[in-house]
């Protein structure tokens, strides 16, 4: 039977807060169960690679915080680029989930869905930078002349996760009638480009509040876009949230 410590450390492990929460205890090889070496060097990339920049962060850096041996992580990576890449693709597997289960979807309009999701994002802004800044954004801005397997992976899931927005951005322009030379994926693109910026400009002063000024003009932008005066969406969201 496992201890009353172990098994908060269990539960924890099953918050759907890994984008987020970087500072739950990391495993070590006293607690098995709370994962693999591999999937322990992953999420000691997801924290250490936002908060260091992956040219800085060595393959000693990912051992120590995934409490594994060197062997370990070559057993699992033959490199750190393949630890790129790897990552990029956790990170998009677990972030997927996040979002997936994020209240935002609770909406029956497709318009307040896409704003409750502009709400959502600023509302994840907070912590330290790293905690709340993306870590395949980190990655594309230092590799992607250098690493092109690692971009190429970033890419997959910085547009995979644009195209979740499409649906209701496309939903939404057909009830409201919309004829436009904008398309649902390129409002959706704009809305990535738009976050990503944000957190640049939050690393560049260590305000967040920054990245939340972006996406406040953002969610003015959407709701002009589709003449929305009032921030009546938001609000009604809030308030469902509460």
């Amino acid at each position: 039977m496992a201890s009353p410590q172990q098994a908060i450390l269990e539960i924890i492990d099953y918050i759907p807060t890994v984008w987020y929460a970087s500072n739950i205890p990391r495993p070590t090889k006293k607690s098995p169960e709370r994962g693999d070496a591999r999937t322990r060097l992953l999420e000691a990339a997801r924290d250490v690679i936002r908060r260091k920049g992956f040219a800085a962060t060595s393959v000693d850096d990912l051992c120590q915080s995934a409490g594994v041996t060197k062997g370990a992580f070559f057993h699992h990576f033959k490199t750190k680029d393949a630890l790129g890449v790897a990552a990029a693709n956790f990170w998009a597997e677990t972030t997927s989930a996040l979002f997936a289960s994020a209240p935002y979807h609770e909406p029956d309009d497709p318009l307040d869905r896409v704003l409750a999701y502009l709400d959502f994002r600023k509302g994840i802004i907070g912590g330290e930078t790293f905690e709340y800044t993306c870590l395949v954004g980190t990655m594309t801005q230092e590799v992607h002349d250098s690493a092109p397997a690692i971009r190429d992976a970033c890419a997959a899931s910085i547009f995979g996760h644009a195209a979740t927005l499409e649906a209701d951005i496309e939903a939404a322009r057909k009830q409201r009638n919309i004829a436009a030379d904008w398309t649902a994926e390129s409002l959706a693109r704009h809305t990535q480009a738009v976050l990503q910026g944000g957190f640049i400009l939050a690393k560049a002063t260590g305000d967040p509040d920054l990245a939340r000024e972006s996406v406040d003009h953002l969610i003015r932008y959407v709701r002009g876009l589709f003449g929305v005066e009032q921030n009546t969406s938001e609000t009604s969201y809030k308030e469902k949230s509460k």
